[in-house]
């Protein structure tokens, strides 16, 4: 019986690993030499610091063929570096046309690679090659690792814990005196990481911390120095929220050691913490390592989907197929943890409906849809200042969005709808507020369209400075494509958008009806059809009326039921649930 005077132990203390960091970067780029040398060059090219970067990038381009390209992939000129190396070709050994494929797939460009592999004469390197791409397009993926029960191998079945530890289980008061304690287990955080994922996770923490909850978020072994950032703190404050960190002293070189690594590691964690539940958040990486600890120490364990990842791999390149091997072992691997864990949570009707679809019964799965904080529902600041800033007048009408710059997201329709608009005297602006990949390529479509001083990019902005943004639109626009992704997946960001009372343009969608109500929130247009957008958006141009209303109900919608406040209390009933189940089940003395 667990006795409920028994003090937890005191949270681990924060501590700097320079040493650590350093082993853990110098492994972590022998691996990526090992397995992919073509990739280094553009990671030295996105960690060189910006004063060095264009000289650096313009001695390489002189330096050769390969150099050449690799500087055009980093300034997003891919039609010229494929030029160049469809130029080197001509006449290269087949070794050289080898390296050539090799670099073509570290920039992801499997086209032009498909391309130089024909140039190879039949033999062993030419089946290499065959061999690399497969597995870079996910048309194959390496033989699965297995992880030697010596080294606590995952078994994804919930039973009683495999090894009971009677100082672990003795945990403190639980719900009952003051909320439980509550480990969250995800892939990357704040403050290094600003996305849709890790706000989520932000809000969810600071929202529960509120209501009462003892919170910590975990991440995923090795961050943030995978990502080439030097900070080896391992417990790092954010607003009140505690981050910790597994910072091994190596990298590991391959999935089952990450396991390994991050199983040890996390499994100090929480003896130290003693929480009540764990909760990990997409993707199956986290679900597999807390299903782990879970099974070990007798804790439920609650996998939150926040999409579908072989969607999203899988909307990236058109030539990409359900059928590829990738996309049916991530599928796979997904299902897999959703099925063993003890309850799974998403964003929406329409992401629960194939979760249900997989076999997760209905009564395991609940809606946690995106939310705002209550601040976002207060009024919008001036966007004056962010109009003055790029040149825009005040009476001047903007549509735009934040997001991320992915070819899914539609945003080169948006970019013709303005067009459009343009050659009907309509003076409006596009304002797209975001980074990524193809934002190089909106630049440079905005620039043939003509709309040089009337399409704006910001690239990414500071969290605090969203809402300004915001105050400078008058119409958001979510223009996601008619994807499989896109139909499933509903974004954030429209969702905040709504509580500062901006009217929504979005492509009718499964995901996107669940937030805009045509009519009366928004309008919604047909996926793809930039004339039907820059329809949608000269009738609100025209009518301020119906650009309140829309907004007005909009933002009262979000504050009825879309706020984190009540996202917490649906994660406070379910923990409660979960808890008491394994209490009366015998998994927790």
């Amino acid at each position: 019986m667990r006795d409920i005077r028994t003090p937890r132990p005191r949270p681990p203390r924060p501590r700097v690993l320079w040493p650590r960091a350093v082993t853990f970067a110098a492994t972590l780029a022998w691996h990526h030499l090992r397995a992919d040398p073509a990739r280094l060059p553009l990671l030295a090219a996105r960690l060189t610091p910006d004063p060095l970067r264009g000289p650096v990038l313009a001695m390489a381009a002189r330096s050769g063929a390969l150099p050449r390209a690799y500087a055009l992939w980093d300034q997003g000129r891919r039609a010229e570096a494929r030029e160049v190396l469809l130029a080197a070709a001509q006449g290269a050994t087949p070794r050289g046309l080898g390296r050539l494929v090799a670099a073509a797939l570290a920039a992801k460009d499997a086209d032009t690679a498909r391309e130089l592999i024909e140039r190879i004469p039949p033999g062993p390197r030419r089946s290499a090659a065959e061999y690399r791409a497969a597995l870079a397009t996910g048309r194959a993926v390496p033989a699965p690792l297995s992880v030697s029960p010596d080294h606590h191998g995952i078994t994804l079945t919930r039973g009683a814990p495999t090894r009971p530890n009677d100082t672990v289980n003795a945990r403190g008061p639980g719900p009952g005196a003051g909320g439980p304690r509550i480990l969250h287990l995800v892939t990357n955080a704040l403050p290094h990481t600003n996305a849709g994922y890790t706000q989520r996770t932000h809000r969810i923490a600071v929202a529960q911390i509120e209501a009462g909850m003892d919170v910590h978020v975990v991440t995923r072994a090795g961050y943030p120095l995978t990502k080439g950032v030097p900070d080896p703190r391992t417990l790092v404050d954010v607003d009140g929220v505690s981050y910790h960190r597994l910072l091994p002293w190596k990298a590991p070189a391959d999935p089952a050691a990450e396991l390994r690594v991050g199983l040890r590691m996390a499994s100090e964690l929480v003896e130290g913490l003693r929480p009540d539940v764990l909760h990990a958040a997409s993707n199956h990486h986290n679900a597999r390592l807390a299903l782990e600890l879970g099974r070990r120490y007798g804790l439920p364990v609650v996998y939150e989907v926040r999409g579908f990842l072989e969607e999203s791999w899988l909307s990236r390149d058109p030539s990409r197929s359900v059928d590829d091997a990738f996309y049916q072992a991530e599928r796979a691997a997904e299902t897999e943890c959703m099925l063993a864990a003890d309850l799974v949570v998403t964003l929406g009707e329409t992401m629960r409906a194939d979760i249900e679809a997989r076999g997760v019964p209905r009564e395991r799965v609940l809606v946690v849809p995106n939310a705002v904080d209550s601040s976002f529902l207060e009024p919008l600041p001036s966007g004056v200042e962010v109009r003055e800033g790029l040149g825009i007048g005040p009476e001047e009408f903007v549509v735009g969005t934040t997001t991320s710059c992915f070819g899914y997201e539609g945003l080169d329709v948006l970019l013709d709808a303005v067009a459009d608009l343009r050659q009907r005297d309509e003076p409006v602006h596009a304002l797209i507020v975001g980074d990524g990949p193809e934002l190089p390529a909106l630049r440079a479509q905005a620039e043939r369209l003509g709309l040089a001083g009337r399409a704006h990019f910001t690239g990414r902005v500071p969290a605090d400075r969203v809402r300004h943004h915001h105050a400078a639109l008058d119409v958001f626009v979510v223009p996601r494509r008619d994807e499989r992704v896109c139909r499933s997946v509903t974004p954030l960001k429209p969702v905040e958008a709504m509580a500062g009372g901006l009217p929504i343009v979005a492509s009718d969608l499964p995901a996107l009806r669940e937030i805009v109500e045509p009519g009366v929130t928004g309008e919604l247009i047909p996926a793809g059809e930039s004339a039907r957008l820059a329809d949608a958006i000269n009738k609100l141009a025209y009518s301020r009326k119906k650009r309140t209303s829309y907004g007005r109900a909009g933002q009262d919608r979000v504050g009825a039921d879309r706020t984190w406040a009540e996202a917490v209390y649906r994660y406070d009933q379910a923990y409660r649930v979960l808890i008491l189940k394994m209490s009366e089940s015998g998994q927790n003395p």
